[in-house]
């Protein structure tokens, strides 16, 4: 499989793409962990009210078993202990759902910021990539020599501009039909650019 062009112009064209598109999956992925921290940062005070909420109902039911063991009233002063143990319990439950929704949202956020921009830019640039890949590497099998030519200056004058065909020659089908090799190899030079590739060298006569 080729990636890239032999043509100096078209190969730097494509390392420098590549080099961009690599910088900006970098970039977006830095911003989002950025907008990850952040978002997450607001979570905080729900993480502190969780911690806090477990150590009250932690302490508060420490303090319930003495205090039911007191004679005769223990059973009132502990219900009013449970009780508040029980809210510190939910106080705590609240905080971790209010951080957890927090850490997801951050997520979310996260996320998108690094999908949706790295998404667009591999749609616009990787079908690009792919399809000069493709046709470079089939057009590599039919380049074994200098015999070769005439097949790709049929296909210059069939997809190349007119203006380009009119700078080679003023007529290059007949010159294409009585075998000019010069204006051959320069229509096959043509289109073979186009591609990413270069013009095999004349075979030496001997």
């Amino acid at each position: 499989m080729k990636l890239y062009s032999d043509v100096g112009a078209q190969r730097f064209g494509q390392v420098f793409g590549d080099l961009m598109l690599v910088a900006w999956i970098a970039f977006c992925t830095a911003l989002g962990l950025t907008v990850f921290k952040i978002t997450n940062a607001l979570g905080y005070p729900g993480r502190k009210a969780a911690e806090a909420g477990d150590g009250l109902s932690g302490e508060l039911h420490n303090l319930s078993g003495p205090v039911g063991k007191v004679p005769l009233v223990g059973d009132q002063l502990r219900a009013p202990v449970d009780g508040a143990a029980s809210a510190a319990a939910r106080l705590a439950e609240a905080g971790r759902d209010q951080a957890h929704a927090v850490e997801q949202l951050a997520y979310l956020l996260a996320g998108v910021t690094i999908g949706l921009p790295v998404f667009f830019a591999l749609l616009i640039w990787l079908p690009r990539r792919i399809r000069f890949s493709r046709r470079a590497t089939a057009a590599r099998k039919f380049i074994d020599n200098a015999a070769d030519l005439e097949l790709f200056a049929l296909r210059a004058m069939a997809n190349q501009p007119m203006h380009k065909l009119a700078k080679i020659s003023d007529d290059p089908v007949t010159a294409w039909r009585e075998g000019n090799s010069t204006i051959i190899a320069q229509l096959a030079d043509l289109e073979l650019r186009a591609t990413g590739l270069r013009a095999p060298e004349p075979a030496l006569e001997t």
